[in-house]
């Protein structure tokens, strides 16, 4: 971001405070009147010198059933980014209600290997706030440097969707998107995720959406019962896939469907070769019973990139 103010936080914030402060963020957005401008905040939140710890990279690893490496998992990385991403979205500034925030994507480059001992800058910002035919899209971009060089090595953008919060003075008549008719394949795998899955992920990713924690806890936020982590599901796929720690790559999800816990996932997971040489994989996940699809996504080589 160009022109914007950035703030340096002092130290990682605590994702169980953020959530917190949450449910004061969303009486607030009950007091917006119906012609006060939404804008997001013109800031980047900014937290330097940060490390991680190996043991918890590799819980992280051993839960979504990945390989234990020296380099850190993509999708860790975005675990890692995800708390500084919150403050932004915390702040009294934004527009939106965090806890009626929908996840709805994620795109990932991922440009270069980030080693366990690697001190990283972690930034975060907020940008994209449109209209959209239920409410709000915003865009939250995570970025994550090498501290030293200033080496772009990780970037990530979430979008999210506030229903029923909606643009002052914009037209809302957004065309729904056609839906892929989705017919289930053969499934590579089947998941069986038992009703601890959601308070295993946050132990070892610091996500206490009380959402994912309980039938309790989630039934108080309007839920039937408690969901797995969306991003404990694009983890373990890409754990799978074999390239949950490959730099130089590009990877998409798109969510459709929660998985309420307990729950039987089917899993398809397929690549695709050029030349003799990987060119991309598939993966995909549903409901055998219903055939509703959870999720889907691609991860393939990103062009340009070190690796």
């Amino acid at each position: 971001m160009s022109g914007e103010q950035t703030v340096i936080l002092q130290e990682m914030p605590s994702l169980a405070k953020l959530y917190l402060n949450a449910a004061g963020a969303a009486a607030k957005q009950r007091l917006l009147k119906k012609d006060q401008p939404l804008t997001v905040p013109p800031v980047v939140h900014e937290v330097q010198s940060v490390t991680v710890d190996i043991d918890h990279v590799t819980a992280f690893q051993r839960l979504v059933h990945g390989t234990v490496r020296t380099e850190l998992p993509s999708a860790y990385v975005h675990t890692l980014a995800f708390p500084v991403a919150m403050s932004v979205m915390t702040r009294d500034d934004f527009p939106l209600p965090l806890l009626g925030l929908v996840h709805l994507e994620n795109t990932v480059e991922h440009h270069a290997p980030i080693p366990f001992g690697a001190r990283l800058t972690v930034r975060a910002h907020a940008e994209g706030l449109r209209a959209h035919r239920a409410g709000t899209l915003v865009d939250m971009v995570a970025e994550v440097l090498d501290a030293g060089s200033g080496r772009l090595l990780w970037r990530g953008t979430s979008r999210y969707l506030a229903k029923g919060v909606f643009l002052p003075g914009v037209d809302t008549a957004v065309p729904a998107a056609e839906r892929e008719d989705f017919r289930p394949p053969v499934p590579t795998g089947l998941w069986r995720l038992g009703v601890d899955t959601g308070r295993d992920y946050a132990a070892v990713s610091g996500d206490y959406n009380p959402i994912h924690l309980s039938s309790l806890s989630a039934k108080a936020l309007g839920m039937k019962t408690s969901i797995a982590h969306g991003m404990y599901s694009v983890a373990r796929a890409l754990a799978e896939s074999g390239h949950d720690s490959d730099a130089g790559i590009r990877w998409h999800v798109t969510f459709e469907a929660p998985v309420y816990l307990p729950a039987t996932v089917a899993v398809g997971i397929r690549d695709e070769e050029a030349d003799g040489e990987w060119a991309g994989t598939e993966f995909q996940a549903w409901n055998q019973r219903s055939a509703r699809r959870h999720f889907h996504g691609t991860v393939a080589p990103l062009s340009g990139s070190e690796s």
